[in-house]
């Protein structure tokens, strides 16, 4: 290949890399919430400075989580309770729960309408707030968790279907 070559692919390459650079390093942004404390909001969230709520407002998005709660035995099983309110217009779909080092977030729903389970996940309607962990409504199951932090908070990432990713402290607590 002649040096013209070598140069055009070289400059190619370095569109692309400076094209990529923004996008991999994601965004946040932070407005304070009705209590004065720090809430995150859009689509690629960060931890909130209080353990167990997160808000995200952004891109079509208006949800909120509250009350996460990770309840764990000794061996990192339990479950996670949490409250989403969905005010997005549109129903919502819960589709996981990451934990980390290895540990797994299973999603248990019932058969039909809000906190039911399909493909998609498990459905949050538009308007509604869903109590997963309440009697009779959906659950989220933890197996094998570890990562607790010295501050007794669990991290999490959550994914829903219009909302996005949202990463979030859950206080823990011993079952």
């Amino acid at each position: 290949m002649n040096a013209n070559g070598v140069r055009a692919r070289t400059a190619v390459v370095a569109v692309v890399v400076a094209a990529l650079v923004p996008l991999a390093a994601g965004c946040s942004r932070s407005e304070p919430d009705t209590a004065g404390s720090t809430v995150p909001t859009g689509q690629a969230t960060e931890g909130a400075s209080t353990p167990g709520r997160m808000t995200v407002q952004e891109n079509g998005a208006d949800l909120a989580i509250t009350d996460a709660v990770a309840h764990l035995d000794g061996k990192g099983d339990g479950r996670l309770t949490l409250k989403v309110r969905n005010l997005d217009g549109v129903p919502e779909h819960l589709a996981m729960v990451g934990v980390p080092d290895g540990g797994r977030g299973t999603l248990v729903g019932g058969k039909h309408g809000n906190g039911s389970i399909s493909t998609a996940g498990i459905l949050v309607e538009n308007g509604t707030t869903l109590d997963f962990g309440a009697a009779g409504g959906p659950q989220i199951l933890l197996n094998g968790v570890q990562g607790v932090t010295s501050a007794h908070t669990l991290p999490l990432a959550v994914q829903f279907g219009v909302a996005g990713m949202i990463h979030l402290q859950a206080r823990v607590s011993a079952s």
